[in-house]
């Protein structure tokens, strides 16, 4: 007697992550638009520089009309020694562009209807930040003399930007309104909303270590970080919110909801109606 052999498993087919991948593709290029958006906006301050820094002075003045602390007294405590000056600046650098996409793509693994939600929402301030930046050039604190401030990345390091007036790949003078600002609050807002637990509080400290870091290398104003605060808040006003699928309360994830039907065999679910109705007479 002949045994039949085992069927292989079949295999997957071709076309099974074609979708996937093409999405995340589209995805990824529109990402990548957002960011050669934000640096072409580079071309728009050609010319006016004088203008940047006019407006530069204008702020500084107005902060201090309103009372806002000076950007030189966060700077002061970086300046004391080599490390502090140095961390904040390697923030500004290499923290900004890294945790945005980290969290776009988490989002767009774990909770695809909260990713949409933010890449909208980033999307939209920033084409807002870029219709700013055109119509308000603004030279920072660290290229306005009238405020004393060191550009800490050239004289310290790691520098982001060249010599003003070489550098073709960034907009130095688009300081209004601040999207390391505005993608931080962006990104923080959208990991508390898409986590739970207490600790889900805590991703509120990049924005605020944020501020803090743009502040004090002086590249942004207050003003820059509050104008970026009150356009994500606009845009989300405006944008619908996340609906995430609905869950019976208690189940884990992937579990199918409840039917509302009593588990178990029917045998034990009659006899605990016929306990029920003992009872029920008794009392």
């Amino acid at each position: 007697m002949e045994t039949a052999e085992a069927a292989p498993a079949p295999l997957a087919a071709p076309g099974r992550w074609r979708g996937p991948l093409r999405r995340a593709t589209r995805e990824l290029a529109l990402v990548a638009v957002l960011f050669l958006a934000y640096k072409l906006a580079r071309v728009a301050v050609v010319g006016r520089v004088a203008t940047a820094v006019e407006n530069g002075e204008l702020v500084w003045r107005l902060e201090r009309l309103l009372r806002l602390p000076s950007e030189a007294a966060v700077q002061l405590p970086l300046l004391a020694g080599d490390l502090p000056v140095r961390l904040a600046n390697s923030y500004y650098a290499y923290v900004h562009f890294p945790a945005t996409a980290a969290c776009l793509v988490w989002l767009y693994v774990r909770r695809p209807v909260y990713y949409r939600w933010t890449r909208r929402a980033l999307a939209g301030l920033t084409a807002a930040a870029l219709a700013l930046h055109l119509l308000v050039p603004l030279a920072p604190p660290r290229l306005t003399q009238l405020t004393g401030m060191v550009d800490t990345g050239s004289r310290y390091g790691p520098a982001v930007y060249g010599a003003p007036g070489a550098d073709e790949l960034s907009n130095q003078y688009a300081a209004m309104p601040s999207l390391h600002v505005g993608w931080a609050i962006a990104v923080a807002v959208a990991l508390v909303a898409a986590t739970a637990g207490r600790l889900r509080w805590l991703w509120l400290a990049h924005p605020i270590a944020t501020v803090l870091v743009v502040v004090g290398t002086g590249n942004h104003y207050w003003l820059d970080g509050v104008v970026a605060a009150v356009l994500l808040a606009l845009v989300l006003f405006l944008l619908p919110g996340p609906v995430p699928a609905r869950r019976s309360s208690g189940a884990p994830r992937g579990a199918p909801a409840a039917s509302g039907r009593a588990a178990g065999p029917p045998r034990c679910r009659a006899a605990s109606r016929r306990g029920a109705r003992r009872r029920a007479r008794v009392r």
